[in-house]
């Protein structure tokens, strides 16, 4: 068998090929115009996420399991208890953009046309809502101008608070094979941090954070200044242009002036401005460092701007490019899954919005007046508005910002409802009901990538134990709850029939999505739709690749806008703080839900880590490799420390990725204040404050333990002290670091007998076979269950480089008592100790490569040749030359 479908990932909305029945090979679709045929190292492991093991299979209520019928009653009848005593409004959804624009559908319709609530909204007001507000502004809808395509035929790429190389690698690639074709292509990096995007980059714009839109207005200023407007088309096809203008020059009329603002020399500035002139094939390619900010949409606008003044929208190899955070986030928005939005890119500020939609649905309660966003939905929670919210797919306990208020606010709501994949998340913790929903690979639907791409996602495995596809769950409570004949759909595919009518429904070309050419499908065309990006309609029967080159916008003159934005001033950084900014890393998803099942993405990043500058870390005592804790008034955030002159002094960076259930205090996000941008409802995900100190915990811990053992242990070990947990091929393993009263009973007396039996007593291990020195601090140990080893300990003062994987591999076998006894040293027979892995794809060890460059290999491509390492998704391609950097200048001064 071989099927195609849709990476569940990033916004780029890779195609992938997938061969056999129930062990799938999983390899890129050469075809698909979104990656042809290149996979990230996420999506290349996608088979190992699958499984039982972990997932959640049976619906349950208060904390019982019971039937679907059982769960759908539990639902249903609480739900309409609640409207029937609050009001419709006292009632919530939030969804995300990991869901199926089907499944988004439904959901919308449900709670904003027949329950009558408007509070619908989705994570991708975390990640995404900053760009849709300003294309909205800028051009009168929610509209991409470019495609993927313009990378190939753009000579200048400027990347705006986006970490491409990690977080959008296969286009990322795509760059770098332009740039190898032809050096003359320039690549402009603009981000605080050294992110590993700059690899190769010609100018890296170390801005201070949050002056991106100084930045882009003094780039308007230099505009005008040189004469390098397009008057043409500035005056045939946009308005607000001298009041744009005015702004940007009030601020940033000189390049001294914004060099100043952005603390960053003149003459990189000049290169920047000078840079953008003299090469019209520029493509801006922005993501979250724009769009996390109180002014973010007005970020994007100060991009945008620059872009219409020179005419440089809808047009081959240049325009302003959005790169989407979620696989979904864009049909989400085609939907109306954001609060101030319906459906079909139709919203709230026109009546005859309202009207099309009631008509078009039939439906009796339909809202008229936008619901709350993200930030605002939790509050209302929070007071007790919010009476019942249904949580899909996402994680807001580790997500939003002041999360530990989200989960205090959860826990204190009458009714919470958890549609999700795996039985234990931070947000399930404070559910009431919680029903078991099918993941990527069961699933059946479509999804939209960034270039507005529409692709199919295929059922390739039976969904496991009771679960359910989202959108039945939903047609089933709407049934439930009286509106039976409007929820009766056969499959996805009547569903997006019904989607791509709403969207051509009284439209005569005045709303840019258009899916009338798709709404006839038959359920075979549906099953056969290849990618194509919208609108799809009379004009463009076979898809658009581009909008906007004709001059023609969806604002009432039919003209684009130039917005008037300035530079407001940053909070001032309160003494004895740094400034926290918070992202993706290369191998993790999300809240790891999905990517933490798969033991390759765990060995590049095992446990939540702090950077900082050198500088910083000796003024506050932190070593490499040692832990910190974060804090401010909201919460705090333990990591390991890592030291990197990429970073900005002052300012630090923390994974977003972390939550309770890989991590005792891992979740980023409870140091994160509740500030929005005003005009799109994004939190500022970025800039939060933050103390740091030494977290001395004296003893180093390793528990290596068969999965079975995970969840009796894991609550037991996460309570106390510093933990963090990592799938492997066969195990789970913990790294523990105890207070030195723990298992000591004075400082320098090493290990206490009586406390580390007790200790072990409390974790249930029992160890038959150890090596101790308890006077030197010293203890290895090993539990067996039926001849096979179940858990395995080790204790220690020092840092301990344990061969994991080969510990791994002792368990599920039988040992010899020289097996055992070798087990105890916690290396191989070769005693080699085990490095980092690098390139996750084929889990290529640093040792290896460094070994390999030390033999005559000094390039990454002689690398690739002789290990494979970097010769996949091409994301370790910025650490295999550091470590060729790094090897030859070792050698130099050995001379």
């Amino acid at each position: 068998m071989q099927l195609q479908s849709t990476c569940p990932y990033c916004g780029v909305g890779c195609g992938v090929r997938v061969e056999g029945q129930t062990d799938l090979q999983i390899s890129g679709d050469s075809e698909h115009p979104a990656n042809y045929g290149r996979l990230c190292v996420k999506g290349s492991a996608l088979a190992q996420t699958l499984g039982e093991q972990g997932r959640l299979l049976a619906p349950k209520v208060d904390g019982q399991t019971v039937s679907w019928p059982e769960a759908i009653d539990a639902v249903s009848s609480r739900l309409s208890a609640i409207v029937a005593e609050y009001g419709p409004a006292s009632v919530a959804m939030y969804l995300s953009g990991q869901l199926l624009t089907e499944d988004y559908y439904v959901a919308n319709k449900l709670m904003k046309g027949f329950i009558g609530s408007p509070h619908v909204d989705t994570n991708s007001r975390l990640c995404m809502a900053s760009t849709v507000a300003g294309h909205k502004r800028a051009f009168g809808a929610d509209i991409v101008p470019g495609c993927y395509a313009d990378i190939e035929l753009a000579r200048c790429y400027i990347l705006v608070g986006a970490n491409m190389a990690w977080n959008h690698p296969v286009l990322f690639q795509r760059i770098q094979a332009c740039k190898q074709q032809d050096p003359g292509r320039k690549i402009i990096v603009i981000d605080p941090r050294r992110s590993a995007s700059c690899e190769g980059a010609d100018l890296h714009l170390a801005l201070k954070p949050g002056t991106d839109l100084l930045l882009f207005n003094g780039l308007l200023s230099f505009l005008a200044k040189e004469n390098q407007l397009d008057h043409n088309f500035i005056k045939a096809h946009t308005e607000g242009f001298s009041e744009a203008l005015a702004s940007a020059q009030q601020q940033a009329g000189t390049i001294e002036q914004v060099a100043l603002g952005c603390d960053l020399p003149p003459e990189q500035v000049d290169a920047f401005y000078r840079c953008f002139i003299d090469e019209p094939l520029t493509l801006t390619l922005f993501s979250q460092g724009v769009n996390q900010a109180q002014n973010g949409t007005d970020k994007v606008n100060a991009i945008i701007n620059c872009h219409l003044a020179t005419g440089r929208i809808g047009k081959a190899g240049r325009g302003p490019f959005s790169l989407t955070g979620q696989p979904n986030a864009m049909g989400g928005r085609e939907v109306g899954g954001l609060a101030n939005q319906l459906a079909a890119h139709m919203d709230y500020s026109q009546n005859a919005d309202i009207e099309l939609v009631r008509q078009f649905w039939q439906a009796p309660n339909i809202c008229h007046q936008p619901g709350y966003k993200a930030v605002d939905l939790f509050e209302a929670v929070e007071r007790g508005e919010i009476k019942a919210i249904w949580i899909m797919a996402t994680n807001p306990v580790v997500s939003m910002p002041e999360a530990n208020r989200v989960r205090a606010a959860l826990e204190a709501c009458p009714l919470v409802i958890v549609s999700d994949i795996v039985s234990h998340t931070d947000t399930i913790a404070c559910a009431d009901i919680v029903l078991p929903a099918t993941g990527w690979s069961e699933k059946d639907g479509t999804v939209t990538n960034s270039e507005r791409r529409i692709s199919r996602q295929c059922t390739l495995l039976p969904a496991p134990g009771l679960a359910r596809h989202d959108w039945q769950m939903i047609c089933d409570v709407a049934k439930a709850m009286g509106f039976a004949e409007h929820f009766t759909y056969a499959g996805p595919a009547a569903i997006f029939a019904e989607h791509a009518a709403l969207s051509a429904y009284q439209n005569s070309g005045q709303r840019a999505f258009d899916l009338s050419g798709l709404m006839h499908l038959t359920a075979q065309q549906y099953q056969d739709l290849a990618p194509v990006q919208w609108p799809v309609n009379h004009k463009y029967p076979k898809g658009a690749s581009r909008l906007g080159a004709d001059g023609q916008f969806y604002t009432p003159s039919g003209k684009a806008r130039f917005i008037a934005v300035s530079q407001q001033q940053n909070a001032e950084l309160a003494a004895d703080h740094l400034l926290l900014n918070t992202g993706r890393i290369r191998d993790q998803w999300h809240s790891m839900t999905r990517t933490g099942r798969a033991a390759s993405l765990l060995q590049h990043r095992a446990e939540p880590f702090l950077e900082l500058h050198p500088v910083d870390a000796e003024q506050l005592g932190l070593i490499d490799g040692g832990l910190a804790r974060l804090s401010n008034s909201l919460g705090q955030m333990d990591a390991r420390v890592r030291l990197t002159e990429a970073q900005r002094s002052g300012e630090c960076f923390v994974p977003i990725h972390w939550t309770e259930q890989f991590s005792s205090r891992g979740r980023c996000d409870v140091l994160v204040p509740a500030l929005v941008d005003p005009v799109s409802g994004q939190p500022a995900l970025k800039q939060a404050q933050v103390q740091i100190n030494p977290l001395n915990l004296h003893w180093q811990v390793w528990l290596i333990l068969k999965p079975e053992l995970d969840e009796l242990l894991w609550p037991l070990c996460r309570s106390s002290g510093y933990a963090s947990k990592q799938k492997s091929a066969q195990t789970v393993l913990y790294h523990l670091q105890l207070a030195e009263s723990d298992l000591a009973t004075t400082a320098d007396s090493g290990l206490d007998p009586t406390k580390l039996q007790l200790w072990l007593s409390a974790l249930h291990i029992q160890p038959e076979l150890s090596s101790q020195a308890l006077s030197l601090g010293h203890y290895r140990a090993a539990a067996f269950e039926a001849e096979q080893l179940s858990c395995c300990v080790f204790i220690s003062l020092q840092p301990l480089n344990l061969a994991l994987e080969y510990l791994d591999q002792q368990f599920n076998k039988e040992l010899s008592l020289n097996d055992r006894r070798q087990l105890l040293t916690g290396r191989s027979n070769s005693g080699e100790p085990q490095s980092a892995v690098i390139c996750s794809c084929f889990q290529v060890r640093e040792a290896s490569i460094c070994a390999a460059i030390r033999e005559g290999c000094n390039s990454y491509q002689q690398l690739g040749q002789q290990l494979k390492c970097g010769t996949n998704c091409g994301s370790c391609i910025p650490e295999l030359k550091a470590l060729i950097a790094s090897e030859i200048t070792t050698q130099g001064q050995s001379l």
